[in-house]
């Protein structure tokens, strides 16, 4: 069916980013740390994803998206819908301010260390017994 997925045995991340090299070198990175990643274009890709996929655990988007919702308004939009989803925030031209942050949000600078996103995926989404 449209929409469905099978189930996965790794937690799945959405990737946003809407330049295709850093969302292709995102993917991989998500991937490489043992996780399966899903990816958005953009926020509104990103939101109809979310709708469609009760099985996303974390969210990885960048800040700077150009053509309607940023980083922060869909960090926002999945806290306030999607309370249990984790969230990271990268963005190479802005740091938010904390209060600006969503709950348990987490910020990465670009350029990002590869092992630090991997093990911050690997804090949020710890094994289910």
């Amino acid at each position: 069916m449209l929409g469905q997925s099978t189930p996965s045995a790794r937690p799945i991340v959405l990737v946003v980013e809407d330049e295709p090299i850093q969302r292709f070198d995102a993917v991989d990175c998500v991937e490489d740390a043992g996780f399966e990643a899903v990816e958005a274009a953009s926020a509104e890709e990103a939101i109809r994803i979310l709708e469609a996929r009760p099985d996303i655990r974390v969210v990885f988007t960048d800040i700077d998206m150009p053509r309607g919702i940023d980083g922060m308004k869909l960090a926002a939009a999945i806290r306030d819908r999607w309370p249990p989803i984790e969230i990271i925030i990268v963005s190479g031209r802005r740091r938010p301010r904390p209060e600006d942050m969503p709950a348990r949000g987490v910020f990465f600078a670009k350029p990002y260390k590869r092992n630090e996103i991997a093990a911050m995926i690997h804090r949020m989404t710890p094994a289910r017994i």
